[in-house]
């Protein structure tokens, strides 16, 4: 374990948050608000804590795979843990684990809230909020990787521990290099997004904060009703179509960049993704059709609730809470399936589903001709033995962390339906629930376990498993670094 370098990489990353934290106190400032000044204490702190640790690089630059999820582990702790100071210092949020709270489900893009009113909060502060969605869509690490040197190829394994989904695959062959096509491309449909919104009738400054949550698909709003608020079917179907575009695997649009369209459209994650969009938007359309008395206005709530749900975004246009069980049941089903992966969604992700029942089917005919030889195959490609090894050991871990986090919340005396969509809605990076963590509600009524619990699963679900299964493995730090 090269033990110095990651003090390095974690220095460096401190560096870069100190950094980061000067636009919100910057919006602070040009809005005239005091709470700029918690932004700077902040960004000295960790200014400090990188010359110390982040500004001599160790002769030993090298790390392998277990040092790539130690680092990332790790940094996103220190983020949130850090992140949350300028809500804590301002008074925006006087709790400091409330801070945290917040933070780590800006961070993981989940957009669980304990704020009862969103729209008191100053506009610095609001930034803030809305950019740890656009930061940790992406990747803290990765976005570390893009703005500074780490360019040894070894930095892969970052990416790889950082990057959701089953396989992490370069885009080039240099860590950096991939990082800076990733934003590059992140960057281009945040801009669209703002601009689109603007036409709208969205002022710049709400534009930018939507836009940051879409691109993040994390869903903090600056407004309590979220996008409800606008109450425009234009709005809506530009924020719908841009959540489907965050949840697709970033892989394709690099594809697309290339002018290799064959291949990307023919992927066949991206065919299943927006199968099940389709299927349940028609579904859930005709569902609630008596609620809304046109299909018009069904097919609008449906699709902007079935969106937000799967890309686990989490804004709401509607109290789907109210809607019938068929409709609930399907946006929870929604919920554990989420996005691509190599997206910014969270969830188990479509390309695991695609393995899983893949693998159903091989077993099915190997039973029915023990003779014959089967493979698993997507996009053409075969699974190797390590990916399905790993996908099985994802879905077992997953539901023993979700079955445990269920029972500890459940101390709390909430109805079953809110501690396990609870849990649900936070281990999958979505954001509402439903009944009293709903689409209306929040998570302020729980207590300090649960929401340390929910901070758990929103960084465990983000990371997916790995990353915190070998930090807390005594066998790990057992070793000599």
């Amino acid at each position: 374990m090269n033990r110095r370098m990651i003090l390095y990489i974690l220095g460096k990353m401190l560096g870069v948050e100190g950094v980061v934290l000067l636009l919100p106190a910057l919006v602070s400032f040009l809005y005239g608000e005091e709470s700029g000044l918690s932004f700077l204490i902040v960004s000295v702190i960790l200014g400090i804590l990188f010359l110390i640790f982040g500004k001599k690089p160790p002769e030993g630059k090298t790390i392998y795979g277990k040092e790539g999820f130690v680092i990332v582990g790790i940094a996103w702790i220190l983020w949130s843990l850090f992140g949350a100071l300028p809500f804590f210092l301002s008074g925006s949020i006087p709790n400091y684990l409330d801070a945290f709270f917040e933070t780590v489900s800006g961070f993981t893009t989940t957009g669980s809230t304990i704020l009862t009113d969103i729209e008191i909060l100053p506009k610095g502060i609001s930034f803030w909020r809305s950019l740890t969605h656009w930061i940790g869509g992406m990747g803290v690490l990765v976005f570390v990787m893009m703005l500074t040197s780490l360019e040894d190829d070894h930095s892969m394994h970052l990416m790889r521990a950082e990057v959701p989904g089953p396989e992490a695959d370069k885009l080039v062959p240099r860590a950096r290099h991939s990082a800076k096509i990733l934003y590059e491309m992140y960057f281009v449909l945040t801009a669209a997004e703002v601009i689109l919104l603007m036409f709208g009738g969205m002022s710049f400054y709400d534009a930018l904060l939507h836009a940051f949550s879409t691109a993040g698909t994390g869903g903090f709003s600056n407004r309590n009703a979220s996008v409800a608020y606008y109450d425009s079917a234009y709005i809506d179907g530009v924020i719908t179509i841009f959540m489907i575009l965050f949840g697709v695997n970033f892989n394709l649009y690099f594809l697309i960049r290339l002018k290799k369209w064959k291949s990307a459209l023919k992927n066949e994650e991206l065919k299943a993704y927006l199968g099940i969009i389709g299927v349940s938007i028609v579904i859930i359309t005709v569902n609630i059709l008596h609620i809304y008395g046109n299909v018009a206005q069904a097919f609008r709530y449906a699709s902007f609730q079935v969106a937000s749900i799967i890309t686990t975004t989490g804004f709401c246009t509607a109290n789907y809470d109210v809607w019938p069980e068929l409709s609930k049941t399907l946006l929870l089903a929604l919920m554990v399936i989420g996005a691509c992966a190599g997206s910014t969604g969270g969830g188990i992700k479509v390309s695991r589903l695609l393995i899983l029942v893949k693998t159903v089917r091989q077993e099915i005919r190997r039973i029915l001709h023990p003779k014959s030889v089967t493979v698993v195959r997507v996009n053409g490609k075969k699974i190797g033995r390590d990916t399905m090894q790993g996908v099985y050991i994802y879905f077992i871990s997953y539901i023993l962390i979700l079955i445990v986090s269920v029972l500890i919340v459940s101390i709390d005396n909430f109805d079953f339906a809110t501690s396990f969509s609870g849990v649900l809605t936070t281990i999958n990076n979505v954001g509402p629930g439903i009944s009293q963590v709903g689409p209306i509600e929040n998570f302020y009524s729980f207590s300090p376990v649960s929401k340390i619990v929910f901070c758990i699963d929103m960084l465990v679900g983000r990371l997916e498993v790995i990353p915190y299964l070998l930090i807390f493995s005594p066998d790990l730090w057992r070793r000599k670094f």
